[in-house]
């Protein structure tokens, strides 16, 4: 039997953070936490590139455009989004969703979710590292590890 799992190491890795300004408050932990993480895991400096965007919306275009490039092992998305008043929140939440997973199948790379999806403000804080964790450093860590393990994959 053979058991395939990808490393904890961040070395020769070439990572893309794209990262909204939208609860940039908010965003900011997560990317906090994430750069954090990849230093933890030897992720060289030099190999991480961090890409802005206004919202969250805009995350699947720019991803798209990173992976045309084909310089990147993993693209990690960085957000948060907020339950309001309308169903705003639900369409967005639903169409970045879907397709930052249509863009990881179409170019066959690891884009992790780091988006913060909650119902209000107080969540969205816990969950940028107050009390359930850090979703950036939860995304960071799936790139790490899903990049290494498809490298082991084709190279089987």
């Amino acid at each position: 039997m053979k058991v395939f799992e990808g490393k904890i190491s961040g070395k020769g890795l070439r990572l893309a953070i794209v990262a909204s300004k939208f609860n940039k408050l908010i965003t900011d932990k997560l990317l906090d936490g994430a750069l954090n993480l990849l230093r933890q895991v030897d992720t060289y400096e030099e190999d991480i590139e961090i890409f802005w965007v206004p919202g969250s919306f805009e995350i699947p275009v720019t991803v798209d455009k990173i992976l045309e490039s084909k310089k990147y092992d993993a693209v990690i998305c960085l957000g948060t989004l907020i339950r309001g008043e309308t169903p705003h929140f639900e369409f967005i939440a639903t169409h970045v969703t879907k397709s930052i997973l249509d863009l990881s199948i179409k170019y066959k790379i690891p884009i992790t979710f780091g988006i913060i999806t909650a119902n209000t403000l107080e969540e969205a804080i816990d969950r940028a590292g107050m009390k359930m964790g850090n979703k950036g450093i939860e995304a960071a860590l799936a790139a790490v590890e899903m990049s290494n393990l498809l490298k082991m994959i084709n190279k089987t």
